[in-house]
C-alpha cells in the first residue's frame, strides 16, 4: 500500500490462480472477471471526512496486456520460542505488621486468621500466575482493597511482550506471569502520622549569633589586656557572651542605639534601649580602663621603673580601683613605698629565698652596720615583711579569695556624727551671742538633717540608694563619719589560707621565718587589702545609687508627662500623617490606653469610610475630646475634623478638638 501525506488510497487487483492468500491484509481484490486492469483511484480522504472526487473522463481503450504471473511469497517460518528461565525470587525480609488505613467515617474491625490466630497483614500484594482479583469459579466478587503504595511491574522482553494486557492482572498460558513487587519505603517514612515540627528548646537563643571578627580590637589599636573584654563585659552586665560580641562589633562600626534597637533586633537578642545603653556604658568603662593602663605603662617606662612583673600586674587589673592600687606607690610626688625602699636595699632575693628555699636562707648575711635599714636583724626582717606584704596585696588569686570571704560574711556599713561636728555644736552652745550666730544655726540645722544617720548600721547588700546618697552628702559636709566594718572572721580565715595554701614555703621554715611570714600577711591585710575592699564597696554603692537616682527621675518624669491633660474625659489622640496614615489612640479618663488604630484621612477616595471608622471609635468609648498633634499634615487633619464637627457628624456626641 502506498501512503501519501493526508490521503488514503485503496487499489484493487485481479487475483490470480496462484495466489490463494491475500499477502497484504490492507488491500481488497475484486472478483469480477470483466474488471479493468488499471488501478481505479478512490476518493482521497483528508482530515476526518472523506470527499469523493468527480468521475474521471473515459479514456480510449488500449491494447490489453497479458498480466505476468506473480510468484507467491515464501512464508517466514516462525522462530521457535525459547522459554526464558524464571529467576528465583529473593527471599523477602520479614516486616512488622502495620495497621490498615481506615477511611474517614468508616470503622473496620480486624479479623483474625483462622490458621495462625493473628491479624492478617495488609502490606504488599503479590500476584502470581493464576491469581485474579475476582473469583470466577464461585461467581462471587469480593472487594479487594489495595493499600496506596508505589508498585513496580517487571515486564518480560521479547516479541510477545506487546501482547500483555495493560492491567497485568489476568493470567494467560501463552505469556509469562507478571509479578507485582512493592518498593519498600525507608524507615523514616510513615503513614497517617503528622509531620514532626521543629520544637524550640530553652537553650536556643532568640537571636542570630555571629562570630566576632578576628581583626576587631575592642580597646582600639595598640591596647591589649590580659583578659578577654567580651567575657568580662558579659560577667558585669549579665548578658550572653555572643550578644556582647555583637554589640561590641556594631558599636565599633559607629551604629547608634536607636538603629540597633529598631533594625538589629536579632543580633542584640531583642534588648531594649535601656539595657543596651547599660552594656554600652560598661564597654566604655573597660575601654577607658585599658587606655589608662596603657598611659600608666608609658609613664613608668619613661621613669625607668617598669618591670615585667609590674606590667603583668597592671594588665591584670579589671577595675579602676585595682589599677590605682597597683600604680599608687609609683606616682610622681608620692613618697617611696616601704616595699620599694626595701627593694632598693637589695632584700628582694631574700623574699624569694624565703618562699622557695627557706632552709638555706640566712638573714644575718644581709646585715650592713653602716647602711640605714640594714644595720640590724630586725630592720632586715622588717624589709622582707614589707616586700612580701606588697606581693600578697597585688596577687590576683589572693584578692579573689578575700572577696569571696567578704561576700559570705556580714559586711556592715556604719555612720556616726563626726567629732568635728560635735565640737562645732558645743562651741555654738557656748557662744550664742557672737556675730557668727546665723552661720552656726545653719550648721546645727545640717546636723539635725542627718539625725537618722547619726548612729546608722546596715548590711552592705541591703543599703538603699537614697541612704547611700544621704550618707555621702553628710560625709562631704564633714558631719558624718562613714566606715565599712568587715568582721574579724574574714581576717582569720584569710591569714590561715595564706599560710597553709597560697603563700606556704616550699621547704622547711624555721620558727623565726614563719613569724616573718605571718607578720607580712597580717600587715598586708590591714594596711593594703582592707582599704582596697572598703574603697571598692563604697564605689560600688555610689555608682548603684547614682544610676538608680537617674532611673527614678525618668520614672517620675514619664508619669508626669503621661498625666491626662483633661480630667474626667476620654480623649482621642491623633498623630497626623500623609503616607503612613494618622495614628489614633483612645485614652481613658485616668490615662490608660483603651484602643489604637490607623486611618488614612488624606488619601483620595476613602475619606468617608475613614471618617466612619473614627466615629465608631468615639461612640464606642464615649469620647468627646480630640487632641491633634503638631506635625506633618496637622493643618489638614484639623480642617478635616472641623468639617465633620460642623456637619454634626459625631452626634449625639458634642465633640471638640484641641
Amino acid at each position: 500500500m502506498l501512503r501519501r501525506a493526508k490521503t488514503a488510497t485503496v487499489y484493487k487487483e485481479v487475483p490470480t490462480d496462484d495466489e490463494d492468500e491475500n499477502p497484504l491484509g490492507n488491500a481488497e481484490f475484486s472478483s469480477d472477471d470483466n474488471a479493468d486492469d488499471s488501478w481505479n483511484p478512490e476518493p482521497k480522504v483528508s482530515g476526518r471526512k472523506s470527499v469523493a472526487r468527480k468521475p474521471a473522463k473515459p479514456r480510449e481503450p488500449k491494447a490489453k496486456k497479458e498480466p505476468k504471473p506473480k510468484e507467491p511469497r515464501p512464508k517466514k517460518e516462525p522462530k521457535p520460542k525459547v522459554p526464558r528461565p524464571k529467576k528465583e525470587p529473593k527471599p523477602k525480609a520479614e516486616r512488622k505488621p502495620r495497621a490498615p488505613r481506615v477511611p474517614k467515617g468508616k470503622k473496620v474491625e480486624p479479623q483474625e486468621d483462622s490458621r495462625t490466630g493473628t491479624e492478617p497483614e495488609q502490606t504488599s500484594v503479590m500476584m502470581e500466575e493464576g491469581s485474579v482479583g475476582v473469583d470466577e469459579r464461585e461467581g462471587v466478587q469480593e472487594p479487594v482493597r489495595i493499600k496506596d503504595e508505589r508498585l513496580s511491574f517487571p515486564m518480560a522482553t521479547g516479541p510477545n511482550s506487546s501482547e500483555a494486557s495493560g492491567s497485568g492482572l489476568t493470567s494467560s498460558t501463552n505469556q509469562p506471569s507478571l509479578i507485582v513487587k512493592k518498593e519498600e519505603p525507608g524507615e523514616d517514612f510513615t503513614f497517617g502520622e503528622p509531620v514532626a515540627k521543629k520544637q524550640k528548646t530553652s537553650a536556643t537563643s532568640q537571636g542570630r549569633p555571629i562570630k566576632q571578627a578576628k581583626s576587631l580590637n575592642v580597646f582600639g589599636e595598640g591596647l591589649h589586656m590580659n583578659w578577654d573584654p567580651i567575657q568580662v563585659l558579659a560577667q558585669k552586665t549579665g548578658v550572653e557572651q555572643w550578644v556582647c560580641a555583637n554589640i561590641a562589633q556594631l558599636i565599633h562600626e559607629e551604629n547608634t542605639i536607636p538603629f540597633l534597637v529598631r533594625y538589629r533586633k536579632e543580633m542584640i537578642n531583642y534588648m531594649d534601649a535601656d539595657a543596651l545603653r547599660e552594656v554600652q556604658l560598661a564597654l566604655e568603662e573597660l575601654c577607658a580602663l585599658a587606655k589608662k593602663c596603657q598611659s600608666v605603662i608609658q609613664t613608668l617606662k619613661k621613669d625607668g621603673v617598669l618591670t615585667s612583673e609590674l606590667d603583668v600586674s597592671l594588665r591584670n587589673c579589671r577595675v579602676a580601683d585595682e589599677l590605682d592600687h597597683v600604680y599608687s606607690p609609683y606616682k610622681k610626688g608620692s613618697k617611696l613605698s616601704k616595699a620599694r625602699r626595701a627593694k632598693q636595699l637589695g632584700l628582694e632575693p631574700a623574699v624569694l629565698a624565703l618562699l622557695q628555699n627557706p632552709q638555706n636562707l640566712n638573714l644575718h648575711s644581709y646585715i650592713r652596720p653602716n647602711t640605714e635599714g640594714l644595720s640590724t636583724y630586725e630592720e632586715v626582717a622588717t624589709g622582707v615583711e614589707q616586700i612580701l606584704a606588697d606581693m600578697i596585696a597585688k596577687d590576683p588569686d589572693t584578692l579573689t579569695h578575700v572577696r569571696s570571704l567578704c561576700d559570705s560574711s556580714a559586711v556592715m556599713l556604719q555612720s556616726c556624727v563626726s567629732k568635728t561636728a560635735l565640737k562645732e555644736q558645743q562651741q555654738q552652745q557656748q557662744q550664742q551671742q557672737q556675730q557668727q550666730r546665723g552661720e552656726q544655726k545653719n550648721k546645727i540645722k545640717d546636723i539635725d538633717k542627718f539625725q537618722l544617720y547619726s548612729d546608722f548600721s546596715c548590711h552592705i547588700h541591703r543599703v538603699q540608694p537614697h541612704q547611700t546618697l544621704a550618707i555621702n552628702r553628710g560625709e562631704n559636709l564633714k558631719i558624718l563619719t562613714v566606715k565599712v566594718n568587715v568582721p574579724d572572721r574574714v581576717k582569720n580565715d584569710f591569714c590561715r589560707w595564706c599560710v597553709n595554701l597560697r603563700w606556704r614555703p616550699k621547704g622547711f621554715a624555721r620558727p623565726e621565718q614563719m613569724k616573718i611570714l605571718n607578720d607580712a600577711i597580717e600587715d598586708s591585710y590591714k594596711r593594703l587589702i582592707l582599704p582596697l575592699l572598703c574603697r571598692g564597696y563604697r564605689t560600688k554603692l555610689t555608682a548603684t545609687a547614682e544610676k538608680e537616682s537617674v532611673a527614678m527621675f525618668v520614672r517620675n518624669l514619664r508619669q508626669r508627662l503621661l498625666v491626662c491633660p483633661v480630667r474626667g474625659r476620654a480623649i482621642l489622640g491623633v498623630d497626623p500623617g500623609y503616607r503612613h496614615g494618622c495614628k489614633l489612640a483612645i485614652l481613658s479618663p485616668v490615662g490608660q490606653i483603651l484602643q489604637t488604630d490607623v486611618v488614612y484621612l488624606h488619601s483620595s477616595g476613602s475619606k468617608t469610610n475613614e471618617a466612619g471608622k473614627v466615629r465608631h471609635l468615639m461612640l464606642k468609648h464615649s469620647c468627646q475630646t480630640v487632641v491633634i498633634g503638631n506635625g506633618t499634615a496637622c493643618r489638614e487633619t484639623e480642617a478635616f475634623f472641623a468639617d465633620l464637627i460642623k456637619q454634626r457628624f459625631f452626634q449625639p456626641l458634642d465633640v471638640s478638638y484641641w
